[in-house]
């Protein structure tokens, strides 16, 4: 049995089986609308959230975890002699990742290990999900970091989106305002670089056209996939599971993932939301 848990934050949208699995800790950040305060996944679901707002009219606010909400969550495990790695949304959109260090200065060194995935939703959820199959074949945190290291700038990270109010109106996205005047011909698909969001494609047209873009753009990497591949969504399920068929068919993929956005994820990128998240192998 492994004496390493790994833990990561309700940003990584991992299936609810695969967390129950391996045994993954989650720490939920908070959505708040004025001044009510909900954990991410626990007190708020996706629905929930998008009804609050279709209501309101108004953006919830996220909040990160605190330091002392780290340190709970972490304690009962170092109790039991285990050691924590703990794999942090993107420390470019969030305090999540320097809470959890100062937490991690609250136990004896080498207790608590934060490695920031500079990434968001299923793309930290790929690099959790090695960390915990790796700590379940024996290897120690080390070991698994370096792997991480390599790992990490190999993480491809899109997704399409219905509407830029949430990411506009959230201040997630750099260079959003160059979109604004064209929303009803342009369809944003949105990357991660270097732990920021920010657009990469104007695709015009229908929103199918948006999604087929993110399959050839994984069809052009297929051979160097490496891992499972995630389709994750925020209300278009429907549209998820046609883009997983597609990539069954199309590709040698074994593991083909689905999940949905988290409420904080959703917050920022609206109902619609599809996203395609995998590791490639990398050439060094």
């Amino acid at each position: 049995m492994s004496t390493i848990r790994i833990f990561s934050d309700s940003t990584s949208d991992l299936p609810a089986e695969l967390i129950q699995r391996y045994g993954i800790g989650i720490v939920p950040l908070y959505v708040v609308f004025e001044d009510q305060t909900y954990r991410d996944g626990v007190d708020l679901t996706p629905s929930q959230l998008f009804e609050k707002v279709s209501k309101q009219g108004k953006l919830p606010k996220s909040a990160a975890p605190s330091p002392a909400d780290f340190s709970q969550a972490f304690a009962p495990f170092i109790e039991k002699g285990e050691r924590i790695l703990y794999i942090s949304l993107s420390s470019e959109l969030s305090s999540t990742y320097q809470n959890a260090r100062i937490a991690g200065e609250d136990f004896e060194p080498g207790a608590v290990t934060v490695f920031d995935s500079l990434n968001l939703s299923t793309a930290i959820g790929v690099q959790v999900l090695q960390a915990a199959r790796d700590a379940e074949n024996g290897m120690d945190v080390s070991s698994i970091m370096q792997k991480l290291e390599k790992m990490r700038p190999e993480v491809e990270t899109e997704f399409a989106i219905d509407t830029l109010e949430y990411l506009h109106k959230g201040g997630r996205c750099s260079g959003m305002q160059n979109l604004i005047g064209s929303l009803l011909s342009i369809r944003p698909i949105i990357k991660v670089i270097d732990g920021k969001m920010t657009p990469a494609y104007k695709v015009r047209g229908k929103r199918e056209k948006a999604i087929d873009k993110m399959i050839q753009n994984l069809l052009a990497n297929k051979d160097r996939i490496d891992g499972p591949i995630v389709v994750v969504n925020a209300a278009a399920e429907e549209d998820a599971q046609q883009m997983r068929e597609t990539i069954l068919r199309e590709t040698n993929a074994t593991e083909v993932l689905m999940a949905s956005a988290g409420c904080v994820i959703s917050t920022h990128c609206g109902p619609g939301t599809i996203g395609l998240m995998y590791a490639k192998k990398s050439l060094v």
